[in-house]
């Protein structure tokens, strides 16, 4: 149903209508000139309609707005309607984003509409920040994230899950999370908690910090604490676990176990060797008198018999005489005395001593010693103490195989080629299990052991091969005879380490032009030593704390080489390699690592990555300098 209304009401609705749209309305002729303005748009541009209408563009918006314009009214008027978006400065108003639209009115008149999207671009800017942000944190996160549907499928992994897990995201996106990293037989509890959820049940670990074990994509287990919560997005459930890996954690408290109780073994038997020590001291006189009296028996006999008993009653007395002095200087704490030793009589005594227990355990002693053995000028009781350890460990191995049981003690001199001097060696060799080829490094490890808790602290090989190399000898595993263990004592007779060749000096650089060099190390006094060095040798050294001071540095004045530690705060070696290959590719081959950390997994696997160049501390001059020129060598081809 339609009124009939004048042509003068019916404009003035329109206007009405026009001035109550939230958009910005104008009607323009040919030459861009405002023929019409609705409220909106004198609101937005701060005017007064006799401030706007009857003005062109140039006058209103600038000279340089009009010339823009010229293409596109011409491409208006010509039938074809002009939408535009983004941002444009207006006089009075500032820089806006708006949304524009022009399309020809008649057949000389152009009408525009503009909308104000601000406020709306802001916003959405401003959340693509925080979720650009959101992302970096999540990637750069040291734990792992691992966030699932409600039916608890993979939608997001981060970096530190792939590496922990071992598993890349595309591979575990998408999958059951209890596939990818939850071992079998824990996988029915998982399932039985993801459906007790599902319809509404008490959420038992939400929240909480809980250790548990994890595996990985090869199948190996691991020691992980996770926290897990939950997150409620536009009608959809999700979980996200937050994951630490325990497995140094593990080793550690592991570690410091086994010298606890290796400390309270130790505390025992001190206390024990103390008690013995002082009961072995007392029998010296009561040994004393039955050697004595054995002595005069043997002067008085006129039985050749009964002298051949008195015999046997004296020598069986110096044996436990020799025995007990063993025993004493073994448990006696004294400082080293070096002195000329016979190996051959330290292997009787060690023998002797433990005689009876290689009896009783039906073991079989066999003794192969050379005849004309030189002296080792050695502290004969630390000499002792590492063929004790060895009989024992021999013992207590052969006490859990099966008979026959035999052990077999030879001893002999070599001179190797590269030695000044000839070295004399003791082989302990047994019949029993042996010792596999992946724990032969191991075994000297302190506080490592095979043995039950009960026979060992894992300290007696670790102890025995230190005593040899003060010794400038080697203890090292051979393989036995009979598939049993064999163990190798070798010492040179001087008791001392061959003296290594002197470093032989790195060749003087050619004359030229002197190299610049920047030493990096948080380390004062390290710093300060090598570039003492490197001056030295002709170079001119800058010196930085840190890697980030390093890059200024780097910015500032022109280098040939970067020798840097690997481990230091604020930026390490790594970061500042990596810092090296985006601003100066070329300077990043020319990077040396110097550092006591090649031992670490993570310094290892990064050397290993990066090829780069490794100077292990403590280092010597001509090492250094050997290393800077190698460096340098490329640069001079």
């Amino acid at each position: 149903m339609t009124l009939d209304m004048s042509p003068a009401m019916t404009r003035e609705l329109l206007l009405a209508l026009l001035d109550e749209v939230p958009a910005r309305v104008v009607l323009f002729d040919a030459e861009q000139r405002y023929l019409y303005a609705n409220r909106a748009t004198l609101e937005f541009l701060h005017l007064a309609p006799d401030q706007l209408i009857g003005r062109t563009v140039a006058e209103v918006r600038g000279a340089e707005m009009a010339a823009r314009n010229v293409p596109v009214f011409q491409q208006v008027l010509a039938g074809t309607p002009s939408v535009w978006e983004g941002w444009t400065e207006y006089p009075g108003v500032g820089r806006r984003y708006t949304e524009e639209r022009l399309q020809r009115f008649g057949d000389r008149h152009v009408l525009g509409y503009a909308r104000d999207l601000t406020e709306f671009k802001l916003q959405a800017t401003e959340a693509q920040r925080a979720e650009t942000l959101k992302a970096a944190i999540v990637d750069n996160a040291l734990a792992a994230l691992v966030t699932t549907d409600a039916k608890g499928h993979v939608v997001a992994f981060n970096p530190a899950a792939e590496a922990m897990f071992r598993c890349t995201r595309s591979e575990a996106v998408g999958r059951s999370v209890a596939e990818v990293m939850i071992p079998p037989r824990l996988r029915p509890a998982h399932q039985a908690g993801m459906e007790r959820m599902a319809i509404g049940g008490p959420p038992r670990v939400m929240g909480k910090r809980l250790e548990m074990q994890a595996q990985r994509a090869d199948g190996s287990e691991f020691p992980i604490e996770m926290v897990l919560w939950r997150t409620d997005a536009e009608g959809a459930v999700f979980y996200t676990a937050s994951i630490n890996d325990l497995s140094e954690r593990r080793r550690a408290e592991e570690t410091i176990e086994r010298q606890r109780e290796a400390l309270r073994q130790s505390e025992k038997l001190t206390a024990m060797g103390s008690l013995l020590a002082g009961v072995a001291h007392e029998l010296n006189n009561p040994l004393a008198i039955v050697m004595g009296r054995a002595s005069l028996l043997q002067e008085k006999c006129a039985d050749t018999e009964l002298a051949l008993d008195a015999t046997r009653i004296h020598e069986a007395a110096e044996r436990c005489g020799r025995i007990v002095r063993t025993f004493l200087n073994m448990a006696r704490s004294k400082a080293s005395e070096r002195a000329p030793v016979q190996m051959n009589e330290l292997v009787r005594a060690a023998t002797e001593l433990l005689s009876y227990g290689l009896r009783s355990h039906g073991i079989a002693l066999e003794l192969v010693l050379e005849g004309q053995l030189p002296s080792v000028h050695a502290d004969a009781d630390q000499l002792g103490q590492i063929l004790l350890n060895l009989i024992v460990n021999a013992q207590q191995a052969l006490a859990q195989a099966p008979a026959p049981r035999r052990l077999r003690i030879v001893s002999g001199v070599e001179q190797r080629r590269a030695e000044r001097e000839p070295r004399v060696w003791v082989r302990v060799i047994d019949n029993g299990p042996g010792v596999p080829a992946a724990l032969r490094d191991t075994v000297f490890e302190p506080f490592f052991t095979t043995k039950p808790e009960s026979l060992g602290t894992g300290l007696g090989l670790a102890v025995s091969r230190s005593l040899a190399r003060e010794h400038g000898g080697e203890l090292r595993i051979e393989d036995g005879p009979e598939g049993g263990a064999c163990f190798r004592l070798s010492l040179p007779i001087s008791g001392e380490a061959q003296p290594e060749p002197l470093p032989t000096a790195p060749a003087p650089l050619e004359e030229g032009p002197r190299t610049r060099l920047l030493v990096v190390d948080d380390e004062p006094e390290i710093a300060d030593l090598m570039r003492a060095f490197l001056e030295g040798a002709g170079h001119e050294v800058a010196t930085a704390e840190s890697g980030a001071v390093a890059l200024a540095l780097l910015q500032e004045a022109r280098f040939d080489a970067v020798v840097s530690d690997l481990r230091m705060p604020d930026l390490d070696g790594a970061g500042l390699h990596r810092a090296l290959r985006q601003s100066h590719p070329e300077l990043a081959k020319r990077l040396l690592f110097v550092t006591g950390d090649t031992l670490s997994p993570g310094a290892r696997s990064f050397l290993e990555e990066t090829g780069c160049a490794c100077l292990d501390k403590p280092f010597t001059k001509a090492d250094l300098l050997t290393a800077v020129q190698g460096l340098l060598a490329d640069r001079n081809d």
